[in-house]
């Protein structure tokens, strides 16, 4: 902060010598500086306490999330057959897909479903054609 080259500024004492940044007569002027630097200092406390609240509440909500499946079975529209196998987190499978077990997934790809071509779960599950 800087109050200009003739201007007298208790808040930026590194630019004025000692003496002219504290007189008496900048008492009132320091006086409300403190009260404008506590008020906005209180400001500022609050809303860090609230983004550590909000953030806390995310971690919350991180650490319940139950983990992902292992393995994913993606139904077509509607209640249609399987379509296809997936890793569990592959970045293909859409929103149709469910967690199933091992052997889930195991029977489908042994049943004919075919196995998602990007994360390959027929070679993770050692059933190859």
């Amino acid at each position: 902060m800087s109050c200009g080259p003739a201007a007298r500024c208790p808040a930026d004492s590194s630019t004025h010598p000692p003496s002219e940044t504290l007189s008496h007569t900048d008492l009132p002027r320091l006086r409300t500086l403190e009260i404008w630097l506590a008020f906005n200092l209180d400001r500022v406390r609050q809303q860090i306490a609230a983004a550590e609240k909000l953030e806390a509440e995310r971690q919350r909500g991180v650490d319940a999330r139950p983990p992902a499946p292992d393995w994913l079975i993606e139904r077509g529209i509607g209640e249609g057959p399987a379509v296809y196998v997936h890793v569990g987190g592959c970045h293909m499978a859409g929103k149709r897909s469910k967690g199933v077990a091992r052997e889930q997934a195991l029977r489908a790809l042994t049943d004919g479903v075919e196995a998602c071509p990007h994360c390959r779960p027929d070679t993770e599950l050692g059933v190859l054609d």
